[in-house]
């Protein structure tokens, strides 16, 4: 069955309508990719192959018995380890929280159950959704399937946070996947593995169960192979949740049947700002190309200005850890998860302990700073300061959308890096965000796109950013680029 294990989401949901094959095959095919590339890739934390044959099996007897089925009826899906999954163990990739069971389910992965999809295993990330490169995780790196061309076997990142995600849909391990996006973590892996992704607006995903980062940025979304199926996912996905006070109370559109790659009358919107030093060349080249994809697509292209570009990235690396720290309190080894206990220890040394060995070094840096820039006497000085930037960068792209009606840019300043090359400078590693972190700050929606492999046979993105509630313009000019791109790479089996 390994041709069905080709096959993105739309054409497995319809192949299974239409009983061009069954539910169980399509669960059967991938829970062998799965457990055959287990120890290669570890892009799964857990494999919960009879979740999938279950989902498979209901699937199959609706078919049978004439029922209507979902959007996403027989598809069987990777779930990104930060989402809570009823009876599966959810740890945020972190010590802490092994071994923790939820007696709930986070209400993205709900919605994704009840349109039919099933659940292959919770995919490895970096803990507590912290990096860009997969290998803050208690339970190891990830590997990309990619390799570079030329003989170099580095092994290399998938990209971050949703590493385990964009590695299982590049090897063809699940057709689709879960990710979230705090400042770039579904569309910087998304361009280091050739996927696709997109990061919709601010609160059309429920952020209700799954663990938080920075509750005003953390946003769910999907990944997968190809735009339309991207849009088929996030309409499961979406929609508002009364548990979540942020949630949007908006309708889901049918962003898939409503798909156009014609722009004509449309206004993309190129930033000058985003012409950064640093930026690997072929990037800056394959940027032009996008252009070019897009004017042939009807586009009139504008150069604009989002000015306060440059202070993004040091305001986002004040605001988030300042959320995180917030959040990772609750982290105390009181109620549930890792409790370390030395002899003789009293309440406070118990919480030193449990925290010093549940939390990973990237995630206690990122506490550090967050509690820093909250402390007294810091406080206006930082975070006032940042969240000031925030309202500026939100306002650049309002005057923006004046011009334009999205914006395309590149997705990362550079293709996928060898594992190891930047873990020991975590500011080299926040740059790889320079591009994502503005639309996330701005709660926008934005999707990268594969555009072409570079001179080391690795792809890269092009990311499109949309107006606030626009993901149908986003999904469009990420269609028009889709197919001009005509990106059918994948990385050769090596695992």
């Amino acid at each position: 069955m390994s041709e069905i294990t080709e096959l993105g989401v739309k054409a497995i949901r319809d192949g299974v309508a239409g009983g061009e094959f069954t539910a169980r095959e399509v669960a059967e095919a991938f829970n062998a990719n799965v457990a055959a590339a287990a120890e290669a890739l570890n892009a799964f934390i857990v494999a919960t192959p009879d979740k999938a044959m279950e989902a498979a099996e209901k699937v199959d007897a609706d078919r049978a018995a004439g029922k209507p089925l979902g959007k996403m009826a027989g598809v069987p899906i990777g779930m990104k380890d930060l989402f809570a999954t009823q009876g599966v163990q959810t740890t945020a990739a972190s010590h802490i929280l092994e071994g923790f069971v939820p007696e709930y389910e986070s209400t993205v992965s709900q919605k994704l159950w009840d349109a039919g999809a099933g659940m292959l295993g919770k995919l490895n990330l970096d803990q507590f959704a912290m990096g860009s490169s997969n290998e803050t995780s208690y339970f190891g790196n990830v590997a990309s399937p990619w390799r570079r061309s030329g003989g170099d076997n580095a092994v290399l990142a998938p990209g971050g946070s949703s590493g385990g995600s964009s590695a299982a849909v590049a090897a063809r391990l699940c057709p689709a996947a879960t990710g979230t996006d705090t400042g770039g973590s579904i569309r910087q892996p998304a361009a280091f593995t050739g996927i696709t992704g997109i990061k919709p607006t601010y609160g059309r995903c429920s952020r209700w169960g799954v663990v938080a980062f920075a509750s005003s940025l953390d946003q769910a979304g999907p990944m997968a192979r190809s735009v339309e199926d991207c849009a088929i996912m996030l309409e499961a996905m979406a929609g508002f949740d009364p548990k979540d006070s942020t949630s949007l109370d908006l309708p889901v559109p049918e962003w898939s049947a409503s798909l156009d790659a014609d722009l004509k009358g449309k206004k993309v919107g190129i930033p000058r700002e985003y012409r950064m030093e640093g930026t690997d060349e072929e990037i800056l080249q394959s940027w032009d190309q996008g252009i070019a994809w897009l004017k042939d697509a009807g586009a009139d292209v504008v150069d604009i200005t989002l000015p306060h570009t440059k202070y993004a990235l040091p305001a986002y690396y004040i605001i988030a850890p300042a959320e995180a720290s917030s959040n990772l309190a609750r982290y105390d080894g009181v109620r549930y998860g890792l409790r370390e206990l030395p002899e003789g220890a009293n309440l406070q040394e118990m919480y030193a302990a449990t925290r010093a060995a549940g939390f990973g070094d990237e995630v206690k840096r990122r506490i550090l700073i967050g509690t820093y820039v909250l402390s007294a006497g810091f406080y206006d000085a930082y975070y006032t300061q940042a969240q000031k930037v925030r309202a500026l960068i939100a306002r650049d792209f309002e005057k923006a959308w004046a011009e334009c009606d999205v914006i395309l840019a590149p997705t990362t300043p550079t293709a996928a890096f060898a594992l190891g090359d930047k873990v020991d400078d975590p500011l080299a590693m926040y740059l790889n965000d320079v591009f994502s972190v503005p639309a996330s700050l701005a709660g926008l929606p934005a999707m990268s796109v594969p555009a072409g492999l570079n001179s080391d046979g690795l792809p890269l993105g092009l990311q499109v950013i949309g107006k606030a509630f626009d993901e149908q313009g986003v999904l469009n000019a990420g269609l028009a680029i889709e197919q001009r791109a005509g990106f059918t790479a994948k990385p050769e089996k090596w695992w």
